[in-house]
């Protein structure tokens, strides 16, 4: 049975959703502009990684007031008036690692602002780290198969994909704005679609159509010419002005993608289709929380200038386990940059590779992994490249180097900094860094071992 109260859908209301935010450091303004003159019902801000909500957990961990998204004071500040006079209602990921933290951010902007009453929602739940370390003996690893107790680096986060039912639960509750942790991108624009209209749970052509929707603008701009543009072939007009895509979804899950009028970009089918295709590995069998997606039907249709209806896709049964994204933190990675120029440049700098490969080999530096590249030569294609035609005239050495311990990442950016003066002439100085590797690994778990709850404040 379904969680929610079946509602009548209201065949003749159309539901408008504005994307204002595809990842952690999305731009703010296009949002504002989308609460100010977009006529939304909703506002949704996405903007959660694998990794990001991995780094949210250790910078939490480091001070338990953070870990919340850094631009979410910056992003509220500036839309929440709007939305609070428009009666425009926020869904976002922005709560990350800590969303009682975020909510607590969140009353206090609106109290600043003085926009009481207003309500936000935390959900909670997302976090399964203690169930993950307690059955990492038989947890299998999805990408490899073998447990996750067998990886070498220590846990640090573990995050499950939550769906939409705990946002409509908040959103039946009264709640202006929710904020979540980790939950499936396209779950943040579905909840209010099954909200609205009062779709049952189990209602799974219906949601199978709101999840193709929801695709559709979960990644904000792509669906607007952004990683759209290639000039000659794809031409975007003013992309530097991108307007960030609105959805317009009917009762029935049918919808339109559109943007407001006199912003820059483009949303056409073939932006459409490019979003469409983006990160399904099968089309026929598109597994979320909320419901198994179906997108071999689905049909787009320019019906007006970037204006694309979407029509078909269908879905079934929600899968039983949820997909969990587990934190590993693997060691360091130095990494150091330095260019030469000049005729021969490209001699130089192999020259300059072979110099540091032997200064680690004397020093007895302790790399797991050590890459090199000629930046626009081979970095991309390695051996595969094409043969340059011309000689160039500059070139940019790479080192980059992965370590168990911090020492050895530094020993590497050190030996490359010593190339000025110690190394062939005509360098540029070098740029290095040391970074943590926090790799990214999948394992499924039982529903059940997800205890999601909800909590209430109002400023």
């Amino acid at each position: 049975m379904s969680i929610f109260s079946p509602k009548q859908p209201n065949a003749s209301r159309v539901l408008r959703i504005g994307a204002g935010a595809s990842y952690a450091g999305d731009r703010v303004e296009p949002a504002t502009l989308l609460a100010e003159r977009g006529a939304l019902d909703y506002l949704v801000y996405e903007t959660l990684a694998e990794r990001t909500i991995a780094l949210a957990n250790m910078e939490r961990a480091k001070n338990p007031e953070l870990g919340y998204n850094e631009l979410l004071e910056d992003r509220l500040s500036a839309a929440l008036p709007h939305c609070k006079a428009q009666g425009t209602r926020i869904v976002s990921s922005m709560g990350a690692a800590n969303p009682l933290g975020a909510q607590r951010k969140t009353v206090e902007i609106a109290r600043r602002l003085g926009l009481g009453p207003l309500k936000v929602a935390a959900v909670l739940g997302d976090d399964v780290l203690d169930y993950c370390r307690a059955h990492a003996d038989t947890l299998p690893i999805m990408e490899t198969g073998a447990p996750l107790s067998s990886l070498a680096g220590q846990i640090v986060s573990a995050n499950a994909y939550l769906g939409a039912d705990n946002i409509v639960t908040a959103l039946e509750q009264g709640a202006d704005v929710v904020l979540t942790g980790r939950v499936a991108d396209c779950s943040l624009f579905l909840a209010p679609m099954v909200l609205e209209f009062g779709w049952s749970q189990e209602d799974w052509d219906r949601l199978g159509k709101g999840q193709v929707a929801a695709d559709m603008v979960e990644c904000g701009a792509n669906v607007s010419g952004g990683f759209f543009a290639d000039p000659g072939y794809k031409d975007v007009p003013e992309l530097h002005d991108l307007g960030y895509p609105i959805l317009e979804v009917n009762a029935d899950g049918s919808s339109v993608v559109t943007k407001i009028e006199g912003t820059g970009g483009l949303i056409s089918r073939a932006s459409c289709l490019e979003q469409m295709l983006y990160e399904i590995h099968d089309p026929a069998n598109y597994i979320t929380p909320d419901v198994v997606v179906d997108f071999t039907s689905v049909q787009l249709d320019e019906v007006a200038p970037n204006r694309v209806r979407i029509r078909g896709g269908t879905g079934r049964a929600r899968p039983e386990l949820l997909k969990v994204s587990v934190g590993i933190q693997e060691g360091w990675i130095g990494e150091a940059e330095i260019t030469y120029a000049g005729i021969g440049c490209v001699e130089r700098a192999r020259l300059a590779e072979q110099v540091v490969r032997e200064r680690l080999r004397i020093g007895g530096v302790s790399l797991q992994e050590l890459r090199v590249d000629l930046i626009g030569i081979d970095s991309l294609h390695g051996a595969q490249s094409l043969p340059l035609e011309h000689p160039p005239y500059e070139v940019r050495l790479r080192f980059a180097g992965r370590s168990a311990d911090r020492k050895n990442a530094v020993k590497l950016g050190n030996e490359v900094e010593t190339l000025v003066g110690k190394g062939p002439g005509s360098s540029s100085l070098p740029r290095k860094s040391v970074r943590e590797v926090v790799a990214i690994y999948s394992c499924l778990i039982p529903r059940d071992a997800v205890q999601a709850r909800i909590v209430m404040e109002t400023a």
